[in-house]
């Protein structure tokens, strides 16, 4: 392993100066609840304890005696979202596995758990960002009859492990795995559905060829296959350490899958509170973990989501992390990776190259990974350069490969697809705001155009089918912050603006809102903040004003004088409150801005 970059170790350094206190007072909180007799099941009381283990079945004996380690389970299982479908059968899985070593489990709760896919530019889209402090809160809930003494915890997809994180870490005493179920096996190529995708924006094919080629390319269970926010999840989960080595991109349904989910639980026994190995999750995620969190994402163009829910999860541990951060590593993180929509392979090809412990491999002996961070499984993170295998019908780990078989997918530190990361901070007259760049051809990098500002997705729709976007533009969607209708994903926006870049016109978008975790070719500064209904000058912006997005440079301004412009007022009609959404309402108004990671629990966090 080489020697850490001196940029990596200042990042490091100023995230610990500035988080000294409230980390401090985390850690302290942590110790306190490890050392609480109410936390021990042998100190709960005995009808406490009848409850509890009153539905255990066989194990219920074991449970009683309060001798053997008892594994809580947090699950986001549901069958409508194909990434965690799988997760049915993973209880059963880990029961039988906890008693072979000496130990009971048990389904400590349920989460909450939406697929974005479904709700993009639906009503339901407005409650995908909240839900995480949702399944946070829930995953709390979960694991607060202090009878546990580790969790695992079943989650995949976007908000859902986010929310799990945070909520393990407001139990931070306990040690905690995470448990993936894998993508789904390769469908119809992402570059032919994204043609389709476009050519029903056309009006070219009709509804009958879209959906055909969706369910061609969305087809079984398990994650889907394109590098989202779910796969981007899962990257994380194994850099920070919180996977098994190698656990992120094995099929849902393989036999390797089994036997990693086997020894996982058998992992969660070995470090529980009553092992000799004992990893509270409080203590293995620290400063280190996120830097090398944000690492992983620049080299593997990973979702822009995560600029908000990186500094959510970290504050829920006490650790402030800023977009400066995520700037200044991205200035020296080759992008190792080309992976759709930041390529045309999926990530099972992505795998079959040589996959994550590839580019951990890579990342620490260039001295781009800290290899001293805590993990779940070896002795730090710098035993994740590691993939698993049967080898005699027993389930080994070896070496991650020397060389991609792939490199127009998988490129080694010396020779990367490009020198920096494929994410960047911008900031001007705007305010700040992240752009995905590891999509966008370096042709489409600096644009300068007039505005055209709308109030709702809708809208952006109607103009465009009315012919009066086909021109150069800089579409701006406002009052999409995380204080005005909880900030959804504009993903649904993506082909008609890629068809109108085809046809020769420079476009952008610019927004308070997000844009999908699998952001393409088009250029788009999302999570503006200050937001709109929160006096920022996106608010202020005027059809026909002269907008500058600089990716190069790191710059958006508008050319135009702002400050005798009224401050933008949402109106009760921008965004109305049926489908749910009115229940969110108190959430939405403690939101705290965009680089906080927005959300209620980001709040809570930095208050710890």
């Amino acid at each position: 392993m080489a020697e850490l970059h001196p940029i990596i170790i200042d990042v490091l350094e100023r995230i610990k100066n500035r988080s000294k206190d409230s980390r401090a007072a985390y850690l302290a909180a942590i110790d306190e609840m490890a050392n609480d007799k109410d936390q021990d099941r042998t100190a709960v009381s005995c009808s406490n304890l009848a409850h509890a283990g009153a539905g255990s079945g066989v194990d219920q004996n074991d449970f009683l005696a309060s001798k053997k380690p008892n594994i809580g389970i947090v699950t986001s299982y549901n069958d409508m979202l194909s990434a965690h479908q799988p997760f049915e059968t993973f209880p059963a899985i880990i029961k039988a596995a906890a008693r072979t070593v000496g130990a009971t489990a048990q389904v400590a709760g349920g989460v909450p758990a939406m697929c974005d896919g479904v709700t993009q530019g639906r009503p339901g889209m407005e409650l995908s960002l909240l839900s995480r402090d949702v399944i946070a809160m829930s995953t709390a809930v979960s694991l607060s009859h202090g009878v546990y003494d580790a969790a695992l915890c079943l989650g995949v997809c976007d908000k859902i492990v986010p929310g799990l994180v945070i909520g393990a870490l407001s139990f931070g005493h306990l040690p905690c795995i995470f448990v993936p179920a894998g993508p789904m096996s390769s469908g119809l190529p992402n570059d032919e559905k994204a043609a389709v995708r476009k050519a029903f924006a056309k009006g070219e094919v009709g509804r009958e060829a879209l959906l055909k080629a969706e369910s061609s390319a969305y087809h079984g269970a398990g994650t889907c296959t394109f590098y989202g926010t779910a796969n981007s999840n899962q990257m994380l989960m194994e850099i920070m350490g919180l996977h098994l080595p190698g656990a992120a991109f094995l099929h849902p349904h393989s036999d390797i899958r089994h036997a990693l989910t086997v020894a996982t639980t058998e992992q969660a026994v070995s470090i529980s509170r009553k092992s000799n190995d004992y990893r509270p999750i409080g203590k293995i995620l620290d400063e280190r973990s996120f830097v090398n969190a944000i690492i992983g994402l620049h080299a593997t163009g990973g979702s822009t989501n995560h600029t908000l829910h990186l500094p959510a999860m970290a504050a829920a541990a006490g650790i402030i992390l800023t977009w400066e951060d995520f700037s200044d590593l991205s200035n020296i993180i080759p992008l190792l990776t080309r992976i759709y929509p930041n390529g045309s392979a999926d990530v099972n090809q992505f795998h079959a190259a040589g996959g994550l412990s590839f580019v951990i491999r890579e990342l620490l002996e260039s001295g781009l990974l800290d290899g001293s961070a805590g993990a779940v499984w070896g002795r730090s993170i710098q035993d994740y350069a590691a993939e698993p295998i049967f080898q005699n019908g027993n389930l080994e780990w070896r070496q991650a490969p020397k060389t991609s078989s792939d490199l127009s997918i998988l490129r080694p530190v010396q020779k990367p697809h490009q020198s920096t990361g494929g994410l960047k901070m911008l900031s001007g007259n705007l305010g700040k705001a992240v752009i995905k760049i590891s999509a966008v051809l370096e042709s489409s990098r600096v644009i300068t155009a007039p505005a055209e500002v709308f109030t709702n997705e809708a809208a952006v729709k109607a103009a465009y089918n009315k012919g009066e976007l086909d021109k150069d533009v800089i579409v701006v969607v406002i009052a999409q912050g995380p204080q005005a209708n909880g900030m959804p994903e504009l993903h649904s926006l993506t082909p008609l603006l890629a068809n109108l870049q085809d046809k020769g016109f420079k476009v952008a978008l610019v927004t308070d809102g997000r844009m999908s975790g699998a952001s393409g070719k088009i250029p788009a500064a999302i999570h503006v903040f200050p937001e709109a209904i929160d006096g920022g000058n996106i608010g202020r912006i005027q059809s026909g004003d002269i907008i500058t997005l600089d990716a190069n440079t790191g710059t958006l301004n508008v050319d135009a004088s702002l400050t005798d412009r009224p401050a933008f007022i949402l109106l009760p009609s921008v965004n109305p409150n049926g489908f749910g959404r009115s229940l969110f309402a108190q959430m939405r108004s403690q939101s705290a801005n965009a680089e906080a990671g927005g959300g209620l629990s980001v709040i809570l966090g930095q208050n710890t």
